[in-house]
């Protein structure tokens, strides 16, 4: 168990390390090196005090605190990925608030020993009774920190599609973090429902809950790594420029196109993709495709979304693919590198390539290229 632990606070501080090296910086990195650091930070501390845990009241309630972090890091972290938002509003500093009343409550408890001394994870004292209501309160809160957080993280990544109605290029799938974070979910939310019948009924042992806890926060940082290093864009940044915001649709300040204006549209689009070719273009994005078209970009995106059936992101990129796929078959790019060709193709990263390529095609670029040879 402690050398699982000491394995995963190893793995949070290489990944953090990895992750300072990343220039430029943008809001969701800074952010993913707080928690990396606060992931890495937890799992040493309890490794380290596993044997005086809950013999040692103001540590086991500092280390139950701690677990308050989680959740607000993860919420944070998935909103400024997904949405690529360059600043923290002061209202997202609440999300810290529980922790440090925790905290507080914990030290001015601790300069009253008969009090501190009630305050156990545990139930030694006769039929666990004796202990305080205020730190009760703070056990409650700590239960449901977690599932809540997870909840509002899922319905975070739902809203990744206004990102991929708008921009043409991402570095980093988010995919990953839409299975990660429910799995994650239901495992904490399981060992909290435990915990919680230990303290009411007194089953099963406060050993085996946080441990349970420490492990799986142990086996999310090892995945959080893994996948982070299967995406490069996570630790590498391949362009200087900082991402722009989305630009969010609302539906009823808009007016529609009609059916004729509709064909119309849709006409004027596929001559221009024909002759233009925009999609060569690796940073194209919805607003400024409609500035060269010279239409409104809420009915270019009405027309990508209700004519081809599609958002911004897979109707460029699949343009790309097919460019990518007849430029493999022209003997003129013979000694372009499957890279090379995607670069001149509009991609401008190799992971986005390889995963955008096997959505489209169902292969990777190497196993087209070679059944077209």
């Amino acid at each position: 168990m402690k050398y699982i632990l000491f394995i995963a606070s190893f793995n949070a501080f290489f990944f953090l390390v990895l992750l300072l090296q990343k220039k430029p910086r943008l809001l969701h990195d800074r952010i993913f090196i707080f928690w990396l650091f606060y992931l890495g930070g937890i799992t040493a501390i309890y490794a380290f005090s596993m044997e005086s845990f809950a013999s040692t009241p103001v540590l086991s309630g500092g280390i139950i605190a701690l677990f308050l972090l989680h959740g607000p890091f993860l919420y944070l972290y998935v909103s400024t990925l997904a949405f690529n938002h360059n600043k923290l509003k002061i209202k997202n500093s609440w999300h810290f608030a529980p922790f440090v009343a925790f905290i507080l409550y914990l030290l001015i408890a601790s300069g009253f020993p008969a009090y501190s001394a009630a305050i156990r994870v545990d139930h030694v004292a006769e039929g666990g009774g004796g202990q305080p209501i205020l730190f009760l309160f703070f056990l409650a809160l700590t239960a449901l920190s977690g599932p809540v957080y997870f909840v509002l993280a899922q319905r975070q990544l739902r809203k990744t599609k206004v990102f991929n109605h708008n921009f043409s290029s991402s570095d980093i799938e988010l995919d990953w973090l839409g299975k990660l974070i429910p799995a994650f979910g239901i495992i904490w939310t399981a060992l909290i429902i435990i915990a919680v019948i230990h303290h009411i009924f007194y089953l099963f042992t406060i050993d085996f809950c946080i441990n349970g806890l420490m492990l799986s926060l142990s086996a999310f940082i090892i995945l959080i790594g893994y996948f982070g290093l299967k995406q490069i864009g996570v630790f590498i940044s391949y362009t200087d420029e900082k991402p722009k915001e989305a630009i969010i649709e609302t539906e009823n300040s808009i007016p529609s196109l009609k059916d004729d204006d509709l064909d119309k549209c849709f006409c004027k689009i596929d001559d221009y993709f024909k002759t233009e070719r925009p999609y060569l273009e690796p940073d194209l994005t919805l607003p400024k495709l409609a500035k060269s078209l010279n239409v409104p970009h809420h009915h270019l995106s009405q027309v990508i979304n209700e004519v081809y059936g599609q958002n911004f992101f897979d109707f460029i990129n699949k343009y790309r693919v097919e460019e990518v796929k007849n430029k493999i078959v022209d003997p003129q790019f013979d000694n372009y590198s499957l890279l090379g060709i995607a670069f001149e193709s509009g991609f401008n990263s190799k992971s986005a390539f390889n995963r955008v390529f096997k959505k489209f095609t169902g292969k990777t670029p190497s196993e087209f290229r070679n059944s077209q040879q």
